[in-house]
């Protein structure tokens, strides 16, 4: 059994080393870049329209109820779930240890292409999308088959395979571990973990077992609440460090153009690890490119695809540039050592970043802040990733009834497993699947960039239309 452990974690090992590798995100940004150009760079040119008319929208008329199908506030919602996770808080704060301050930089850099990324693979998915019994259904494993035709099919069925096993892990487990780990903390270990996973299991039971609409109407109400509780808390930070938030900036800007040597390493060597832990983490976080999003949007009732694709420029814009560059500068301006080594002397990530609010706020308010709001970071990926998770293995099964009903069990289930620990190496596979997942998309976003092109040229560009 060792033996068979041993060969798991060597051949993981590998296939993680791609996924995050080099080569993959060097892929990922190029693939943004790419589009970026081919869309006459929307995320600048028709950013203030695209504010306007996503969160701006909803200050200004209502989102009308629909039947069987998500409202665009639901559906975007949804997808912010998925996309505001732990990584905005553990991510984050590991990549600024790990590759120095100039890493946000470099996030910030691939939230600036992803925004466009992501609101291509919106578009797809809504452009190729299907209504049966008056529910819509897609995601890229639509897109590649309907886009790119049947010879293709075989890519869609990878998508799907990947993207549901991963609903699993990085969409579960990882997610129920941070969860119990934080209420066991704030009980002052009155909750035991098994308690903490059981009493989890039966939240997301609840909603997952009422369907799509169910999780949509959870996650308006959450995401929103979760954002602006973070938030605040971020303001109140930056407000008690105002005098040092430009040297922060400073440090920043400064370390991510830093070509010294780094423990030993060669000349240049830190300047490509800030790039590396910036790109990773901040893909990562925001989930551009990965193909996970687009499948909530497409159960949205907006009937225009570059109307609904927009919100991919805002979640990007909110999760990276708003909430995941308020856990850098914490981090930052708390002073604290820098370095891989001073990371290994935490207990987790979160920890670390428990520990750079704590340094700021009174007392030990910051940590408490953090705890609470990993429980709700979480909570919503595993509600959003449930129905990722629904869409892949209904898309493989043809929506077999029988089958779907047991995905929804053994997900449920998973809760409990992954907050009594499944083991590093569970996480790690996990993490391993969710960078695999975004080779099939990012083959389609290519492929199919003319469509896009065209379908944003005559919605943003066409003479008829003056935005």
């Amino acid at each position: 059994m060792e033996k068979f452990i041993e060969i798991v974690e060597l051949v993981n090992g590998k296939l993680n080393a791609f996924a995050w590798g080099p080569i993959m995100l060097a892929l990922l940004i190029g693939t943004g870049v790419y589009l970026t150009i081919r869309t006459r760079c929307i995320q600048v040119t028709k950013f203030g329209y695209i504010m306007k008319n996503t969160i701006g929208s909803l200050f200004t008329k209502k989102d009308e109820k629909t039947g069987k199908n998500l409202t665009a506030f639901q559906a975007v919602s949804t997808a912010m779930a998925g996309t505001v996770g732990t990584g905005n808080i553990a991510g984050v704060t590991g990549a600024i240890f790990v590759g120095g301050p100039g890493a946000v930089f470099w996030m910030w850099v691939s939230a600036f292409f992803g925004m466009c990324t992501k609101y291509a693979e919106i578009t797809l998915s809504m452009k190729y999308r299907e209504k049966v019994d008056g529910v819509y259904k897609g995601g890229p494993m639509y897109a590649i088959e309907k886009g790119l035709g049947k010879n293709w099919k075989w890519l869609a069925v990878i998508f799907a395979i990947l993207g549901g096993l991963t609903s699993f892990g990085i969409g579960n487990i990882a997610q129920s571990s941070e969860i119990a780990g934080a209420i066991n903390s704030l009980s002052g270990g009155t909750i035991s973990l098994l308690t903490a996973g059981i009493i989890l299991a039966v939240v997301v039971a609840i909603v997952v077992l009422g369907g799509v609409k169910r999780v949509g109407q959870v996650t308006s109400y959450l995401v929103p609440f979760m954002s602006i509780f973070y938030v605040l808390a971020g303001i109140a930070v930056v407000a008690l460090k105002i005098t040092e938030v430009p040297a922060a900036f400073a440090t920043i800007f400064k370390s991510a153009f830093s070509f010294e040597a780094v423990g030993g390493g060669v000349f240049g060597y830190a300047i490509m690890l800030a790039m590396r832990q910036g790109f990773a983490r901040g893909v990562f976080s925001n989930e551009a490119g990965m193909g996970s999003a687009p499948i909530a949007h497409a159960a949205s009732e907006t009937e225009e695809p570059a109307e609904q694709a927009m919100w991919g420029v805002f979640e990007v814009f909110f999760d990276t540039i708003v909430i995941c560059s308020i856990t850098a500068l914490t981090v930052v301006l708390s002073g604290m050592e820098l370095s891989k080594d001073a990371l290994a002397g935490f207990a987790s990530k979160g920890a670390a970043a428990a520990a750079a609010f704590n340094s700021i706020l009174p007392g030990t308010i910051g940590g408490t802040i953090i705890q609470i709001s990993l429980i709700f970071f979480a909570l919503s990926t595993i509600l959003s990733w449930s129905y990722y998770g629904e869409r892949c293995w209904g898309y493989l099964t043809h929506d077999n009834k029988v089958f779907d009903l047991c995905y929804k069990i053994i997900f449920v289930l998973m809760c409990i497993v992954g907050s009594i620990g499944a083991g590093d190496l569970m996480w790690d596979i996990a993490d391993t699947l969710n960078g695999l997942m975004a080779l099939p998309n990012l083959v389609s976003l290519l492929l199919l960039s003319g469509v896009v092109t065209k379908i944003t040229k005559d919605y943003f560009f066409s003479d008829k239309i003056k935005k």
